[in-house]
């Protein structure tokens, strides 16, 4: 009788041995966010108090246009497919009645510094947004906006996964934002600017309301501390909008070299 091969003998101790060992616990991913009815509901009640505010700067926004000499439908179309709250506003302040490319650059680049914090806010939301397509993802962030931001943020912090409460709250917004344009546009300068009324400091207001609760300690307040210094510095020292950027990113670095206890 021929003795088998030792690396067949090898083998077939490596094939039983592998065969003996219990089985790999089979790893799940996590379950995408539901997004509900009832959390859309609860993001239009939680983001109505803003409604009063947004609808003032909506009509500022359409009497700004106005006075341009845009058309009723391109304000329109400008708030339903831009939506982007106060870069239009500042676009106003820089709008021209003759085009060359170098004005649009121009207009391009403060539109996209005043814009850039959402790249920020964005990159916080990618875990939650995580387990669907690009595609509803886009959909989903279309809607997005500084206040649904902080209100899904607040909410996924209090234990809430729910992605209809930031679907529901920007889509309330949008439709908020659009509808009142239109009375702006028509009204032309008639409150064309908020501060008039004092009615610019609703967002900051409603911001510094909605952050307390997520307030976790001195230790964590050193990230907003130089986030605001290096805003009010850049503030100073450049004119434009570049401060939104220097601050976002001087708070975002500190925050990431900083150890978390929890």
């Amino acid at each position: 009788m021929l003795a088998r091969h030792p690396c067949a003998l090898t083998q077939a101790r490596a094939f039983r041995f592998w065969a003996a060992m219990p089985p790999e616990p089979q790893t799940q991913s996590p379950a995408a966010a539901p997004i509900t009815a009832g959390g859309m509901w609860l993001g239009v009640r939680k983001v109505s108090v803003l409604v009063p505010g947004i609808v003032v700067f909506a009509v500022a926004f359409g009497a700004a246009a106005a006075a341009k000499g845009m058309s009723l439908l391109e304000t329109v179309l400008m708030s339903g497919l831009v939506y982007g709250g106060v870069s239009q506003l500042v676009a106003m302040e820089i709008w021209r009645p003759e085009w060359t490319w170098g004005a649009i650059a121009g207009l391009a680049v403060v539109t996209a510094t005043v814009n850039a914090r959402m790249i920020l806010q964005g990159a916080a939301l990618q875990p939650w947004f995580a387990q669907y397509s690009k595609t509803l993802n886009a959909f989903h962030l279309f809607f997005y906006t500084d206040a649904n931001w902080l209100i899904g943020t607040r909410y996924h912090n209090e234990g809430g996964r729910d992605l209809g409460v930031l679907v529901g709250a920007g889509l309330a917004l949008w439709l908020v934002w659009v509808g009142a344009t239109i009375p702006g546009h028509m009204l032309g300068a008639l409150v064309s600017d908020p501060r008039r009324y004092g009615i610019d400091l609703v967002m900051p207001i409603f911001f510094a309301a909605m952050i307390v609760p997520l307030w976790r300690g001195r230790r964590g307040a050193v990230p907003w501390v130089v986030a605001g210094l290096a805003a009010l510095v850049t503030a100073k020292l450049f004119d434009g909008y570049a401060f939104i950027i220097v601050g976002s990113l001087a708070g975002a670095i500190t925050g990431a070299f900083r150890d978390d206890p929890a």
